[in-house]
């Protein structure tokens, strides 16, 4: 329970900061975009859509993460179980089922990411083929909107990306935490008379 209370925390954290921080690198990254720099497009975003635009995917953002977590570390656990059941320190084991974890979880929540991405970038192409003026706010808009403009596979565009993009990050950071749990560990056993 410590546990679970402490990993809600930090990730309520966690996301307060990076938010902020997804939108601008949203922003920036789109297909022509207005911003050249990412303090003139805070400044712009701050002045034309004001603070609440920063956060218009928070809620999604969380929605996203406690799945995604919750997928990551199961699948994770479950591989272990199969390709280490000694618990050993194994590299090739940490690297395989952290790639895996991290590919299962990042599939299964793309549709949230979907969703998250479009509250960020408020893309204009995109709003306006449905003829949505001001901006979308809210899950259950960004839902419908991507629903409206792409169907069911529309939830699943990029996936290869995202996949990809997870596989080498998770394997690196259980193998990190794995070695890093060993390394630990056999320094204390050896420390002790």
């Amino acid at each position: 329970l410590p546990a679970g209370i402490a990993g809600s925390v930090a990730t309520l954290l966690h996301d307060a900061v990076m938010n902020p921080a997804e939108v601008v690198k949203q922003r920036l990254q789109m297909f022509n975009s207005p911003y050249s720099s990412v303090l003139g497009c805070v400044r712009t975003v701050h002045r034309t859509e004001g603070l609440g635009a920063f956060y218009r995917s928070y809620t999604t953002q969380l929605t996203m993460n406690v799945p995604f977590q919750a997928i990551h570390f199961i699948t994770y656990e479950l591989l272990q179980e199969h390709l280490n059941p000694q618990r050993l320190y194994n590299p090739g084991s940490h690297i395989v089922a952290g790639a895996v974890a991290g590919a299962v979880a990042a599939a299964a929540t793309t549709p949230l990411d979907v969703v998250k991405t479009l509250l960020n970038t408020q893309e204009n192409t995109a709003l306006s083929s449905l003829n949505i003026r001001g901006h979308l706010s809210g899950m259950v808009n960004a839902f419908s909107t991507v629903y409206q403009l792409g169907g069911l596979p529309g939830f699943f565009k990029g996936v290869q990306a995202r996949v990809i993009y997870q596989m080498p990050s998770t394997a690196i950071a259980w193998s990190v935490y794995e070695f890093f749990k060993y390394f630990l560990t056999k320094h204390t056993l050896e420390k002790r008379p």
